[in-house]
């Protein structure tokens, strides 16, 4: 079955469930069939239900619009998406805390009259929370970073995973998922390696003056050691840069250009360039030393 007929299923039944729920609720009241208070509570419950349907409906709706126009897969989800599920969960969860007081019989006056005199006391208890929420919907309806980003959000570096209510889900390249504070994201410098139009790799690293020849000829062995993958390399990019001179040792990074964004490639080349760094070194120390 086809993603786009099986979404239109789905938007259909929600439709006639729907339309089922408000006829329900206008033509056959509870009133009429069950005694108090059975009656409001069933009444309470079609009501949360219609809006629950309704706000998935038009969820679903929004959804399918916009996969249609930016011509995302079915089951791949971007940062837009997220943001709308977040705030259909957000509408849901209060309306939920809304048929629960309609359960104890408190209404809407008296609820704002109570939250009015613990509204210092709910803003202090809870304000990390609820600005853990707000950066996350503004994260999730954001440009600068989405899911499958390969970004660096303060000393961290990885793929985005998730983006949720309070956490970025970071893939780092040790395959180790770290989760990250919205807060923390929202404040801090981020730099996504997807989005830059230069596919520049650099291959920071630190040798001892006297285990290298020249840097020319660590720069040649290098761009050597990586000769398979020259296919996947802009030609005459390479170039090994001296960072910093200090007493006994070099602070160098080899740079080179990828064709196009591949991690995993990435990830392939870095290791066999910082295995034959290490080779290199070695190799250089035994010769002094005999």
């Amino acid at each position: 079955m086809k993603p786009n007929y099986r979404r239109g299923i789905q938007i259909s039944l929600r439709v006639l469930a729907l339309l089922g729920l408000l006829a329900l609720r206008l033509r056959w009241p509870p009133a009429l069939f069950l005694p108090a208070p059975y009656d409001h509570y069933a009444s309470l419950i079609i009501g949360f239900l219609v809006f629950g349907l309704a706000a998935s409906l038009v969820v679903l709706v929004l959804s399918f619009f916009y996969r249609k126009r930016k011509r995302l897969p079915a089951r791949k989800k971007d940062n837009v998406i997220i943001g709308l599920e977040n705030i259909y969960y957000l509408l849901l969860t209060f309306a939920l805390f809304m048929t629960v007081l309609g359960f104890w019989g408190i209404d809407l006056r008296t609820l704002f009259t109570t939250l009015s005199i613990v509204a210092a006391a709910i803003a202090i208890i809870s304000k990390d929370y609820i600005s853990e929420i707000i950066s996350g919907i503004i994260i999730s309806f954001s440009r600068e970073i989405g899911i499958d980003d390969y970004v660096k959000i303060g000393e961290h570096k990885g793929k985005i995973t998730d983006i949720n209510f309070t956490k970025i889900a970071l893939l780092n390249e040790d395959d180790d998922v770290i989760f990250i504070p919205n807060n923390k994201v929202f404040t801090s410098e981020i730099v996504n390696y997807t989005r830059r139009e230069i596919k520049k790799v650099s291959i920071e690293f630190s040798v001892m003056i006297a285990s290298v020849k020249t840097v020319e000829a660590l720069e040649k062995d290098l761009t050597k050691s990586i000769a398979e993958y020259q296919d996947h390399i802009v030609p005459k990019s390479y170039n090994l840069k001296v960072v910093d001179i200090q007493k006994d040792a070099l602070n160098l990074k080899f740079q080179y250009v990828l064709r196009e964004i591949n991690r995993e490639l990435e990830r392939e080349i870095r290791r066999k360039t910082v295995r034959r760094i290490v080779n290199y070194v070695k190799s250089n120390l035994n010769g002094q030393s005999s």
